[in-house]
Parts: C-alpha cells; sequence; structure tokens
C-alpha cells in the first residue's frame, strides 16, 4: 500500500520514535485490509493501532466507542497533535453534525467517532455508503459478548457492518477479553479469517495487594500517608460513599475530589482537568472515571469497594503506572460487599445476564480468598500461562507462600465429576473424594461409585481446600448463586492436556483476609484431636453398627475439637447433639477431649 510508513506516522503526529509489543504487527494487518482481534493490557496502546492505519489508508476511519466521554477524550487528544478527528453524538445540535458531515464528504476528517447505536440507524448507514471509509474500528469490543463483563445488546447489531461493507477491514479492540469472550468477539462480528493477537496482561511494575477491610476508612488514611504527594484513584461502589470518602480525605488534608455520573458535566470535566495537570492529587470515583484517561504517574488505585468481577478490577488497577514505574494496587476486601453486589445482580431481569454476573463476582471472590499468586491467578484468568513459583510482586508472594503442581489433583477432581455427572458443589465433591458418608451420598448412591474414597489418604479439608483453589485459579468454574456448582471450562481440558501449567497455592500458606471467606484454619491440635474423634466414633458405629456420621456429623467433631466441652452440660451446646445423642454416645467423646487435654499439659 502507498503513504508515508507507520513509522514515520508514529514519530510526526504522536512523537513517538518506537512502537510499543505487536502494535507493528497490527497495524501492518490493517494496512494489508485484514480483519483483526487486538486483545492489549490497558494502557498498551490500543489507539494506536486504528489511528495510525486510518492517516494511512485513504478514505475515513470509523471509530465505535461506547461513551460520550471517551470519544471526547480521544478527539481532544487528536486534536492537540493536529490529527483531523470528530465526533458524532447527543451532544451535537444540527449545524455542528452537518459540519462533521461536510468535512467527512469533502475527505477532510480521517477519523469519526460515534456510538454503535448510530451506526445502525438506517439513514447513517446509507450516508456511509456514500463516503469511502479506510476502516472500522470496534473499541471496547468486549462488549459485544454476552460472556463478558459489560453486554450491551446493540453491540450484537454490528454484525451489519461485515454485511454492508465487505472490504473494509475491521479491528476489534479490548484489553479484558477471556477465551470465551475472543471466540465470541470474532463470531458476532463475522470477522473474516482474522489477525488475532493477543498481548501480555502481565503488568510487572504493578504490586497487587488484598486487605481484609475492618476498618476502612483508617486503612485507606494509613495507605495514603505511604504515599505523600502522589497521583491515585480509589474507587467506590456508590455514589453516597465517593462522596463521604472525598469529604473524610480533605478532612485529613489529603488532596482529593470526589468524582461520579451525578455530578454536572462542567465539575466532573474539572476534576478530570485537575487530576491530570497535577492540581489534586487523589480522585475518589465510581467506576465512572477512568476511560481513556492517560495520566501516565498513577501511582496507586485503591479499591475501597469489591469490584463486581475480574475485568474491572484488572482494567481499573491499569490505570496505575503506565509509565513503567512501580504502583501499588490495594483492594479492601469484605464479604459484606460481596452480599451487597450479590444482591443486586440476583434483581436483574435478564436471566443470562444474571447467571454471567453471578458467575463473574464468585470469580472475583475467588481472586480476593485465592492463596495463590495474585498475578498467576488474573494471567490464568485471561488465558495466559504462568508457570514460575513466584511472581515477588503481590502479597501472596511476599509472604512466602510455595506453588505446587496441581495436575494430578484436577485429574482426580475431573475424573470424580466426570463419574457424578450432574454438577454438585465444592462440599459434596470433596465428600466423594474422601469417602465422607453421609445420608446425601448413600441416597444418591455414590457410595457405591468407584470415585468414592479415591481421593484418600487426604482428608476432605485438603479436597475442598484444592478444589476452591483450582476454582481461583481458573481450571475449574463455578455456576450458580444460592447452591453453587463445580464445572469443567476449556481451560480444564488445556491443563489435564499439558497445554499449560497447572500451578495451585500451598496448603501450609495461611490466608490473612477474613474468617469467612476460606473459613478459620484449625491449629494442628484441633486437627489431632479431630482426627483421634473420628477413631472414638468409628469404633461406636462398628460396635452398632451403623455409619458413622449417624452417630455425629464431621461438623460436630470438628466444634468438639474446637471448643473442647469438658462435661455433659458443655457438649450439650454442641452443634448437632440433641439429648438422646447425649446420653448414648456422649461419654466416650468427652473422655476422649479430656484424655487429649491432660496429655498436652504433661507434654508442654
Amino acid at each position: 500500500m502507498k503513504g508515508p510508513l507507520p513509522e514515520d506516522v508514529l514519530h510526526r503526529w504522536f512523537g513517538y520514535r518506537t512502537f510499543r509489543p505487536g502494535q507493528k504487527e497490527i497495524i501492518t494487518q490493517v494496512l494489508n485490509g485484514r480483519d483483526v482481534l487486538a486483545v492489549i493490557a490497558t494502557g498498551g496502546g490500543k489507539s494506536l493501532c486504528y489511528q495510525i492505519p486510518a492517516l494511512i489508508r485513504e478514505g475515513t476511519g470509523i471509530v465505535l466507542s461506547p461513551l460520550i466521554a471517551l470519544m471526547k477524550d480521544q478527539v481532544d487528544c487528536l486534536a492537540e497533535s493536529g490529527i483531523p478527528a470528530a465526533f458524532l453524538n447527543s451532544t451535537q445540535d444540527i449545524k455542528d453534525k452537518r459540519s462533521v458531515e461536510d468535512a467527512i464528504r469533502t475527505g477532510t476528517l480521517k477519523l469519526l467517532y460515534i456510538s454503535p447505536e448510530r451506526l445502525v440507524q438506517p439513514a447513517f448507514l446509507e450516508f456511509l455508503k456514500s463516503i469511502q471509509i479506510s476502516l472500522f474500528a470496534i473499541d471496547e469490543a468486549h462488549c459485544i459478548s454476552q460472556w463478558g463483563h459489560e453486554f450491551r445488546p446493540e453491540y450484537r447489531q454490528l454484525s451489519i457492518i461485515r454485511k454492508t461493507f465487505q472490504d473494509v477491514p475491521i479491528i476489534a479492540l479490548t484489553a479484558t477479553a477471556t477465551p470465551s469472550v475472543r471466540t465470541d468477539i470474532i463470531n458476532e462480528l463475522s470477522l473474516s479469517d482474522p489477525a488475532v493477537f493477543i498481548g501480555s496482561f502481565n503488568r510487572e511494575n504493578l504490586i497487587y495487594r488484598i486487605e481484609k477491610k475492618e476498618d476502612g476508612e483508617q486503612q485507606l488514611v494509613h495507605f495514603l500517608q505511604g504515599h505523600p504527594n502522589e497521583s491515585g484513584i480509589i474507587y467506590c461502589f456508590s455514589k453516597r460513599q465517593v462522596t463521604d470518602l472525598a469529604k473524610l480525605l480533605q478532612k485529613n488534608k489529603f488532596s482529593a475530589l470526589p468524582y461520579h455520573a451525578d455530578l454536572p458535566k462542567s465539575v466532573r470535566h474539572e476534576t478530570q482537568d485537575r487530576f491530570l495537570r497535577d492540581e489534586v492529587r487523589i480522585i475518589v470515583a465510581t467506576v465512572a472515571f477512568g476511560m481513556g484517561i492517560n495520566k501516565p504517574d498513577v501511582r496507586f488505585v485503591v479499591h475501597y469497594d469489591l469490584p463486581k468481577n475480574l475485568e474491572h478490577y484488572y482494567q481499573e488497577t491499569g490505570r496505575a503506572g503506565r509509565d513503567g514505574d512501580p504502583a501499588e494496587c490495594l483492594l479492601l476486601y469484605s464479604r459484606g460487599d460481596f452480599r451487597k453486589i450479590e444482591y443486586l445482580i440476583e434483581q436483574m431481569a435478564d436471566g443470562t445476564e444474571r447467571q454471567v454476573g453471578l458467575r463473574k463476582l464468585h470469580e472475583m471472590v475467588g481472586y480476593c480468598e485465592s492463596r495463590a499468586c495474585r498475578r498467576a491467578v488474573l494471567l490464568t484468568y485471561f488465558g495466559e500461562s504462568w508457570d514460575k513459583p513466584s511472581c515477588g510482586n503481590c502479597d501472596s508472594c511476599h509472604s512466602g507462600r510455595k506453588t505446587i503442581d496441581g495436575r494430578d489433583i484436577l485429574a482426580t477432581i475431573s475424573a470424580c465429576m466426570e463419574e457424578l455427572r450432574d454438577d454438585y458443589g465444592v462440599s459434596y465433591i470433596a465428600d466423594i473424594l474422601s469417602g465422607t458418608v453421609d445420608d446425601k451420598v448413600i441416597t444418591r448412591g455414590h457410595d457405591t461409585s468407584s470415585c468414592f474414597g479415591s481421593g484418600k489418604p487426604h482428608r476432605r479439608g485438603m479436597w475442598v481446600y484444592w478444589i476452591r483453589e483450582l476454582i481461583s485459579c481458573g481450571y475449574l468454574s463455578r455456576y450458580g448463586s444460592r447452591y453453587p456448582v463445580v464445572r469443567k471450562n476449556p481451560r480444564t481440558r488445556d491443563a489435564l492436556a499439558g497445554k499449560i501449567p497447572v500451578r495451585i497455592g500451598e496448603p501450609e500458606f495461611q490466608a490473612v483476609l477474613t474468617d469467612e471467606s476460606v473459613g478459620s484454619e484449625p491449629t494442628p491440635a484441633e486437627n489431632n484431636l479431630y482426627e483421634i474423634l473420628r477413631d472414638v466414633r468409628k469404633l461406636l458405629a462398628d460396635e452398632h453398627d451403623m455409619p458413622p456420621f449417624r452417630i455425629f456429623p464431621n461438623k460436630t467433631l470438628r466444634e468438639m475439637a474446637r471448643v473442647r466441652p469438658r462435661n455433659p452440660d458443655d457438649l450439650r451446646h454442641v452443634y448437632g447433639v440433641g439429648e438422646r445423642r447425649l446420653e448414648q454416645y456422649g461419654q466416650p467423646f468427652l473422655e476422649a477431649i479430656n484424655a487429649y487435654t491432660r496429655h498436652e499439659v504433661a507434654n508442654g
């Protein structure tokens, strides 16, 4: 193709001397007229991948963007570089719109930003047919997929582009697309033999940390005191939280301003400009802030509340450290936030949207509660291999956690799920693998299956941990809300086939989040006493010719080992101990507990 070289355009119009990884290859494919799907991390330079081809190819590049504010930011940045670009949206009057259309007809405009809703209007489609189009760029392309985190139905109509403009290249771009979402984007847009570029999701300079949110305000103030005079963004769930937190920070002498959708447009614009000019250091915002904000020296991003999904979390943390220098990403996590978001998602009318939202929320919680390397969980989620024992740049790795090869563990769990056929939850699968008998297992006949007890000699609690860890790391998936079940996913097959490594955190690593997240870890003494009580139960069960669980369930034995009742009155208050069972079976357990306690005292 004739025209200036991409390197010349890069330097002349944008002032850069070299391309970032992948940019030149993507631009070359678009210049050659080929469809492209590009998944590039936030801050990786997606915009140049269509802006440079649009400046070189004949005609006007049509850019589909989901937000009016994002269109304006892009056009303003291009105008500052002297590049002829404009947008068409509902903020303009008829005179402004006609002026833009005239510029397109005369060939003086190289880039036009519009919404998906405008593109599919019959009258606008007819207008596009009358001009020369260099390319179609679909930004935030994950909105096309109903399996994505920001599905927008109007994006589904964009397949009309290929039907109407068969010879115009389409480039779909996003920063956050899992493998299933990528496939959906290609299919829904009817991309023709697209070149697919998947950049690395690994932002090595970002430090990922998660803390249990106990006194959130004090934790935040303490964190900010360690980042004096640095630029940062604090994300909150609600507009009220944004307002209250901004006032708190101002009271504590921090340079902070609120940003949310209910503020007047002029105030939001001024706040954004002041942040970019370093006149204000901290923005407290809802997710409305950040799209298209290219401030390179953001040194921290704090999630004061739980994000709804990993895509949002990754995208928002990606606004830190764009200059390549170290930046910190702190998430304050509580189960209360989870329940609040879960409730809102369950009110959704659309069943598919509700299902996807709940699944992604559980994946977000899994990330927070995982003992694995934060970076490993994130990269695994987005389909990128990560087999290093430690990233050295997250709270898990800083705590000295270790990983193990979990392929054999995954294979055992997978084989069990295959034999069970129906979907079951984490606890039930762990019961089967560990050979734990209860009424449900017997009723379903699974105590006679070949997978029953196939996970011995590992105990049930270990299998619960491993299943949860594999879910957190993306090797298994959890579906449903009230009664979530475990299912395989495409990564399960790839992992079992040896195509990707299976790294999970060692169970010895102690989580420091919240008791209600993964459950309080029993002490070694509690584990020892629990096993003794299991032996007592087994002897009694054999004596009475009945399954052990009918004497006391495991939960009762666990509580006995934890609270150590010393007499019948104490034992009466333990879960699952009624008067009849207390009378029939209580004494042997009390004797075992007291004997173990005496042994502990005697042996220090």
